[in-house]
């Protein structure tokens, strides 16, 4: 029996061209997303390697959940760069979520540079059987 194996390919960031004019200087990366659904919610993760719950910015506004935070220079002031391989900027994406979020239960949470976001169904949403009931 044949296993085929896979090599693990590193994804680089992207960078993003903004449509619109920007309002700060720097680089705009797309972070990579993975969403999954049940019944109950929509979970989204997000990987935002290097920024800080300070920095991260999350808004639901008019069905549009917008994503965007900060990474900042890793150097201190005293310090002078030699090599650098990994660059700062801005992560950005945006999503169309639907109107049967429970957008009062919204849970984020950030950990080794994953954003998991978790967006609850309302209740009324969330698929029920139907009793069938003879005349």
């Amino acid at each position: 029996m044949a296993t085929e194996t896979q090599e693990l390919q590193v994804r680089e960031k992207q960078e993003v061209k903004p449509t619109a004019e920007p309002t700060k200087p720097g680089l705009m990366f797309t972070p990579a997303v993975d969403i999954f659904e049940t019944d109950r919610e929509i979970t989204l993760l997000a990987d935002i390697p290097g920024v800080k719950v300070r920095d991260l910015n999350i808004d639901l506004k008019e069905s549009v959940l917008t994503l965007s935070g900060d990474v900042a220079p890793f150097e201190g002031a005293d310090e002078q760069d030699i090599l650098v391989e990994y660059e700062v900027g801005r992560y950005f994406r945006q999503f169309t979520i639907p109107e049967v979020i429970d957008q009062s239960k919204i849970d984020a949470n950030l950990r080794d540079g994953v954003l998991r976001l978790t967006l609850p169904k309302l209740e009324k949403a969330a698929p029920r059987k139907i009793a069938v009931k003879t005349a």
